[in-house]
């Protein structure tokens, strides 16, 4: 979530949990929505269907938690109908609102499959193909989505979304990005971060090409928000830094934020946010564990290593992804998390954990650790008898 306040009265977790159920669609594939209580919906692994014979179906675990915040606006969705052999699984991480990841949660799937010739460009493995067609879908949801909000919402509703979008067979995985969710992927434990995020702050190379590109299209960052406002840099909607620019700048006069000299000098050239999606093929050999979706709820107050190194533990213990996946998420409630956590993991099937040997930390730096401990406590016994 960019722009909204953290919720001040403390997530009960022992509050109304739903579960949400595969449903099977007309062309037989699973359909899987989650159903969301007041602060927590979950929902049981599933298996998705296996194009090659003889190879194990993809497991899939996933669950959503409102935790702190005042409304859910986190979504997830996976599906396995009309992408022929590929499953497609969704996270959106909502703000302003969850109109606009009210909308997505359909159209979004809908406009790819069309783009993507119902799987068939999937396929067929052309990824410049692909790359084109994803980018094409993305971008024209988007545009249905800023009229759809000016008509339904008028100039009240300036809600968006972000977006990390995972198309997989047991082989291949391809992953559409806009926005600050991220994916990771388990390599024999060993981490991979297949996506950046889309923030106008920092100094990755990520960070720095949006601040440049925010800059030419005529905006202006402050305290790491575009126009002080929002902290995402490419999303949904947001009509407000799009077809609706020149009305956000007189709302600010209006409200004091900017004076009407400083307003004369702005021209936008493009918009501050975008919708296109930065798009990678990721090859699934046999060593590729897992591979995890998670709203910045996750993200924000726990390191990829960290998570990876968690679900692995999980798994090594009871090989239950949906276990393993509702178990992280309270981590990141206990660690404080102050935004909605929303987390989608799939499992190859490649890895037996019950025969996987537990994790041992590294034996330099245990030793580091162990010094470090010891110099803080003579230190501390040194300070204290000079200073008796």
């Amino acid at each position: 979530m960019a722009l909204l306040r953290p919720h001040l009265h403390r997530f009960l977790s022992n509050t109304l949990r739903h579960s949400a159920y595969p449903s099977a669609d007309s062309g037989g594939g699973l359909v899987v929505y989650p159903t969301y209580g007041h602060h927590r919906c979950s929902a049981i692994a599933i298996d998705a269907p296996s194009s090659l014979t003889g190879v194990t179906p993809i497991r899939w675990g996933y669950t959503s938690v409102q935790g702190f915040r005042d409304e859910m606006e986190d979504d997830i969705v996976i599906r396995s109908d009309a992408l022929d052999s590929f499953s497609y699984a969704a996270v959106f991480d909502g703000h302003a609102g969850s109109s606009s990841v009210k909308f997505l949660r359909d159209e979004l799937y809908k406009e790819c499959v069309g783009a993507l010739q119902a799987g068939s460009l999937l396929n067929g493995g052309d990824f410049a193909a692909i790359k084109e067609a994803l980018i094409k879908a993305f971008e024209s949801v988007d545009r249905n989505l800023l009229k759809w909000l000016e008509a339904n919402g008028g100039e009240e509703d300036e809600s968006g979304s972000t977006a990390t979008v995972m198309f997989i067979r047991n082989d291949v995985s391809f992953i559409a990005h806009i926005g600050d969710s991220c994916a990771v992927l388990s390599r024999s434990g060993q981490i991979e971060e297949l996506t950046d995020s889309h923030r106008p702050y920092g100094s990755s190379k990520a960070a720095i090409q949006e601040v440049k590109r925010i800059k030419e299209a005529g905006g202006w960052i402050v305290n790491g928000r575009i126009c002080g406002d929002i902290a995402v840099s490419r999303a949904f909607g947001d009509i407000r830094f799009k077809t609706k620019k020149d009305e956000m700048l007189k709302k600010g006069v209006d409200e004091g934020r900017w004076t009407e000299k400083f307003v004369s000098r702005i021209e936008f050239k493009g918009d501050m946010v975008v919708a296109t999606p930065d798009i990678f093929q990721v090859p699934l050999t046999s060593d590729v564990e897992f591979i995890i979706l998670a709203s910045d709820g996750l993200w924000d107050y726990m390191k990829s290593s960290d998570v990876v190194s968690y679900v692995r533990d999980q798994l090594r213990k009871h090989g239950n992804v949906q276990l393993a996946c509702e178990s992280l998420a309270q981590v990141a409630l206990d660690r404080r998390s102050q935004d909605n956590i929303s987390i989608i993991i799939a499992d190859l099937g490649s890895t037996e954990w019950k025969n996987l040997p537990a994790q041992r930390q590294n034996v330099v730096v245990e030793l580091v650790q162990a010094a470090a401990t010891i110099g803080l406590v003579t230190v501390g016994i040194w300070m204290s008898s000079h200073l008796s």
